[in-house]
């Protein structure tokens, strides 16, 4: 497809990428040392154990209304206004191809997919497997025909490989009016990849959901940058803001890419949100740190700044959150 019309898009490299620059292209050597420390990790017991996590019922979620539901990594729950969302769905057990590659689950899914309610909108944030899952989207679709997918620039032909019909593929700033709600894709830096040969061949986003007395902000996967500042002038401050915590070393390797609790914060800030939860922490061990000091540091990071830890959430997997509404 054509997205010379896209100012993330190298004509001369067919590629997207972030505005500043950041490439986020690692070299053979680097890749293997942090591979190679990854295999040879310290022992974890949460990567053993899981989390704890709290398991609503099909008949709950059949009620499930002004609210927010924490599912695990960046999979997200919300509702607001009649209108039911998801944000990147996960729910198998593997972060990788074919289901059996990849990072395994830590923690499993705190219900199974056939016990979600009516979904009206799905939103992706990028291709990475840990994000954009196969069999997860298969299984929706199997009980949801009719979900309306909203994605990146480059994801439809994969979404419709998927069984996907309804799908809006927008670029940055772009936006679409769906049930009352309006939906705007928003810069983050990040970066795509789901094959040797596909690097950047997609676009990554964050999005905003609004509607007259609400909006939320789903970060999807980014590193801190002025992006948020950017979202907060064009899009408005969100109500409630979805943003990652984990996944952040060996710090120089993952900054770009992820941000780390304190980083979370000034997103937090950066977006005038007025309150946020954690996400992608937890679920999948991607990364060095201990599983369970992403949410440690972030009750720090929200101290030394002040914020009441009221304001910026850890929701265990499955936790709901009404306050926000």
């Amino acid at each position: 497809m054509d997205y010379s019309h896209s100012p993330q898009f190298n004509n001369s490299t067919k590629r997207f990428e972030n505005p500043n620059g950041e490439k986020i292209d690692r070299g053979f050597l680097e890749v293997f040392k942090v591979a190679s420390n990854y295999i040879k990790r310290d022992y974890d017991e949460w990567e053993n154990k899981g989390f704890p996590s709290i398991n609503p019922s099909k008949e709950d979620l059949a009620d499930f209304s002004e609210s927010v539901i924490w599912i695990g990594h960046s999979t997200v729950l919300i509702n607001h206004k009649g209108v039911t969302a998801l944000t990147d769905p996960h729910f198998t057990k593997r972060a990788g191809p074919f289901g059996m590659m990849g990072p395994k689950r830590i923690t499993p899914p705190p219900f199974n997919i056939e016990d979600l309610p009516k979904i009206d909108i799905i939103l992706i944030s990028h291709n990475h497997y840990d994000h954009l899952d196969k069999q997860s989207i298969i299984q929706l679709l199997q009980n949801q025909p009719r979900i309306k997918f909203f994605v990146p620039l480059g994801l439809s032909p994969i979404l419709r490989s998927f069984g996907a019909t309804e799908i809006s593929e927008v670029d940055w700033w772009q936006s679409v009016e769906c049930g009352g709600v309006n939906i705007q894709s928003t810069q983050v830096q990040h970066w795509s990849r789901r094959s040797f040969f596909d690097r950047n061949k997609t676009l990554w986003s964050g999005w905003m959901m609004s509607w007259e007395d609400f909006s939320f902000y789903f970060t999807g996967d980014s590193g801190f940058s002025g992006d948020f500042i950017k979202t907060a002038q064009r899009c408005g401050n969100p109500t409630l803001a979805a943003i990652p915590i984990g996944a952040y070393d060996p710090r120089e390797f993952m900054k770009v890419a992820h941000m780390n609790p304190e980083e979370a914060v000034r997103t937090f800030q950066d977006l005038g949100a007025k309150y946020a939860f954690a996400i992608h922490w937890g679920t999948f061990k991607l990364s060095l740190e201990p599983m369970d000091e992403p949410p440690m540091q972030l009750n720090i990071s929200l101290e030394k700044a002040g914020i009441h830890h009221s304001k910026f959430k850890c929701l265990k997997h499955g936790e709901q959150w009404r306050s926000p509404f």
